[in-house]
Order: structure tokens, then sequence, then C-alpha cells
């Protein structure tokens, strides 16, 4: 063999070789990348079924604790239904109960006989409270008038010695003309009053207050002309009497003062037991600006005086606004005793 071929051959051996490594390099890594994916898919596996397992668990403890909130809510329901049905049930329970007992009267007489014992059924439903207004230290209480169940005018009427921020139950019945039978009780509706009850103030010299300062007693004779009571724009310690500018009341006697100059009109004179009625309502404010009482102006109030059957109306007139008044009286003698309300 010639040195070529030799060289040839050797050089072919080499390439050989070197293909055969090439080829067994990329079959390990051929094996490296499937171990590498068996691998990746085992993870992703696992953690399907990790993510799937955590939220199963999750949708069972949140499905266990909406139940539980939505039992909770229906047994709050009904504990509610129950409280509110309940009132109602005693009422036709007792309704029923009163039918049953006419019915059976109704059943052992005879039409004429009924309305003789019994008088005739009534046509006209049970009284209503209208409306409840809060008083100071008392509550109004005014009813309605159906048709001819009720005839007069007292449909109202004054609760008095309440104490303020506490409820109390009204209801009111009614009994007609010639009637001996009083119509079924109404609604009952609860009331009550925030506004204070109207007091004496302390430290007047000559005067002993009750316990709930609602009644002033004179202490230290004979009525005086300048005894009166009434109310005054400012309160004035040493005054001798009401009759006075900033003030209106009523004498004794019945005369009525303005600013302290007495009116034509005569009330009834004020004995014991007499009941005396002040009523104010503000008439026209001008030319006050900016809605300021203290801006000086003419400041009018329409006042109505009663005394036992009678009453008295004029304007008062006073040279400027006020946001308050005040109860006062003035005795010259003892034996006077005055409960405001």
């Amino acid at each position: 063999m010639s040195i070529e071929t030799e060289a040839l051959l050797q050089e072919a051996k080499e390439s050989i070789e070197a293909a055969q490594n090439y080829r067994s390099e990329l079959q390990q890594r051929l094996h490296g990348l499937s171990q590498a994916r068996k691998q990746v898919r085992g993870s992703s596996s696992q953690t399907r079924e990790a993510l799937r397992r955590h939220f199963t668990d999750l949708q069972t403890v949140l499905t266990r604790l909406l139940s539980e909130r939505l039992a909770a809510l229906l047994q709050e329901v009904d504990a509610i239904e129950q409280e509110s049905v309940s009132p109602l049930d005693d009422c036709e329970v007792a309704i029923r109960c009163g039918i049953g007992e006419k019915e059976d009267k109704l059943g052992s007489f005879t039409k004429k006989a009924l309305q003789i014992q019994l008088d005739s059924v009534a046509s006209h439903p049970p009284v209503q409270i209208e409306e409840l207004v809060e008083r100071p230290g008392s509550v109004l209480v005014r009813w309605c008038k159906y048709e001819d169940a009720y005839i007069g005018k007292e449909t109202e009427f004054l609760v008095l010695h309440l104490d303020p921020h506490t409820d109390h139950l009204f209801r009111v019945c009614a009994r007609g003309e010639g009637r001996t039978e009083w119509s079924p009780w109404s609604v009952p509706q609860t009331g009550y009053t925030t506004l204070a009850p109207h007091e004496w103030r302390p430290g007047s010299e000559g005067y002993i207050l009750s316990s709930r300062r609602n009644i002033a007693m004179r202490t230290a004779g004979p009525m005086d002309k300048r005894d009166s009571v009434g109310v005054c724009v400012d309160c004035q310690s040493g005054v001798e009497s009401l009759q006075r500018d900033k003030a209106v009341c009523i004498s004794t006697n019945g005369a009525v003062f303005v600013n302290g100059k007495e009116m034509t009109n005569q009330l009834p004179a004020i004995s014991i037991g007499s009941t005396v009625t002040f009523d104010m309502e503000v008439v026209n404010l001008f030319p006050i600006s900016n809605n300021n009482l203290n801006d000086g102006g003419n400041f009018k109030l329409r006042v109505t005086i009663g005394s036992g059957n009678r009453e008295v109306v004029f304007d008062w007139l006073l040279d400027q606004g006020v946001d308050s008044l005040f109860f006062g009286s003035s005795f010259a003698h003892p034996g006077w005793k005055v409960l405001v309300f």
C-alpha cells in the first residue's frame, strides 16, 4: 500500500469514530430530555391533584359555613315572625271568643227581646286614637269622632304627671248619648314626651314649691289688686306685680293686663279650683333681618287667655324677638297655690 492510501484509511477511521461518538452523545441527550419530560409531567400531575384537593376542601368548608349562616338567619326570621304573629293570634282568639259569646246570647233571644235586654248591635267601629302630642311633662291624647257614635266636643284629654322619655300605652272608648254600653277599646298606641314639665324657678322669696316644683304656694292674708298670674319675657326678682311692661297677666278679679295696661275685656274672677290657660302664637316678625331675633324690630304674638268658660284674644307687640317665655305669679298675701302644666 502506498502512503496516500494509508492516510486516507486512517482519516476514514477517525471520521467513523467521531460520528459514533457524536451519535452516542446525541442519544444521551435524548435520554436526558425524556427524563426531564417525565419529571415535568409528573410534577404537573401532582400539582393538579394538590390544587383539586385543596379547592375541594375549601368548597366543603365554605358550603358548610354558608349553610350554617343560612340556617341561623332563617331561625332569626322564624323567631321574629313568631314574635310578631303571636299578639295577632291572641287578638284573633280574643275576638273570636267575644264573637262566640255574642252569638250564644243572640241565639237565646228573639230580635225584639234582644233589643230590650242588650240594646242594638253597634253600627260604628271602635273609637280610634288620632294623635298623640307631647307636651311638657304630659301627652295630649286626641281621638277621632265617627259619625254620631260620640256627640260632644270632648275628643281630647291631657294626661298629666308623666316623666319624660318614658313609654306609656294609651287606648280610648266611647259611649253614645242615651246608651249604657261602651264601645270596644281602640288599638293601644304607645306615646311619650321628650319635653320636661314646666317648673317654678326656685329661690322665689315668699313662696314654697312642691317636690316636683310644679306647685307654688304663697307663704306670707286677703286678695290684693296686684295679685296676678301670667307670662312674661324676662325673669326679674323683686318685682311687685306682673302688671308691668313685657308681661301679660290676669289678676285674681279677672282683669287682663297687657304690658301693664288693663284691657276693657274682663274674665271671670280666679277662685279655688280655677283653671287659666295661656296660648301663644307667633303672628309676625318685622323687620328683623336674617331671622336673627336679636337684631331688633317688632315681634307680635297672638295671645289667648282662657278662664272659666270665657276667653280673650289679643295681639301682644314686643320691641324685640324672644325665643322663650316665663310663667309668673305675684301674690301679696298667703293662701294661694298655683299648679302649672
